[in-house]
């Protein structure tokens, strides 16, 4: 089997972000394709290491590594905003305009004429939602959505540019179990589909292994990840 690309490596990495402890990981490496579910941050740490990530912010120490460059050498705005572009990202920071149609909060990263999408913007649109399982759901008003749904709009608009990375900040946090096993399996299907890298951020590992190739409990006191025992999909 070919080796893949590392796209994303964190080495020593320690950031202080006024908790109860900084947040610290050791050594992680993704590689491009695979699915890798960390368990063992809690939300406000889960927005920081994507944050680290994406180089929205620098780590205290150590290094992070991103498609072969340190995001310390990324030098300016434009810089960044270009390196941002290659990650999806599923976090309930992303906002959601509730007054608008699923189809109109599909098409914001394609275009602001929401009022009257052009054919082609329609037609993404309609490929995108297929994918997520909306696609019964386009001309509902985002208000109206169950929190499984709206978890799903928000990952087609971050699949919606087609990144070679998708982050995760625990996804499953609001649904049920029976949608927690819905979910993790389209998300899987997706990211193996796409040939996408992924970090799912949770605190189950139910869900963990459900969702992703490896599973890694992260020891916050000293950054080590370590394998999950017992690995199996429990949702199949």
């Amino acid at each position: 089997m070919p080796s893949r690309d590392v796209v994303v490596s964190l080495r020593r990495v320690v950031k202080d972000y006024s908790g109860l402890r900084p947040l610290r990981v050791d050594a992680l490496d993704v590689h491009e394709g695979q699915v890798v579910a960390v368990v063992g941050v809690d939300q406000m740490m889960a927005e920081v290491l994507v944050d680290l990530i994406t180089a929205a912010i620098a780590p205290d120490t150590g290094d992070v590594i991103v498609f072969g460059q340190s995001t310390k050498e990324i030098g300016d705005r434009d810089a960044w905003l270009t390196t941002l572009d290659q990650f999806g990202l599923l976090t309930e920071r992303a906002v959601l305009l509730e007054q608008l149609t699923v189809e109109q909060n599909l098409a914001l990263p394609f275009s602001l004429a929401l009022d009257e999408l052009s054919t082609e913007v329609r037609q993404r649109v309609q490929k995108l939602a297929v994918e997520i399982g909306l696609e019964q759901s386009l001309a509902a008003r985002t208000a109206s959505l169950s929190a499984a749904s709206r978890l799903r709009v928000r990952l087609g608009r971050a699949l919606a540019l087609a990144p070679r990375v998708l982050l995760a900040e625990h996804p499953n946090a609001t649904l049920t179990d029976a949608e927690q096993a819905s979910f993790a399996a389209d998300f899987s299907q997706i990211a193996k589909t796409r040939g996408a890298a992924s970090v799912v951020l949770t605190a189950s590992r139910t869900f963990a292994r459900a969702v992703a190739d490896d599973v890694f409990v992260l020891q916050p006191a000293t950054g080590v990840l370590t394998p999950s025992s017992g690995w199996r999909r429990w949702f199949t």
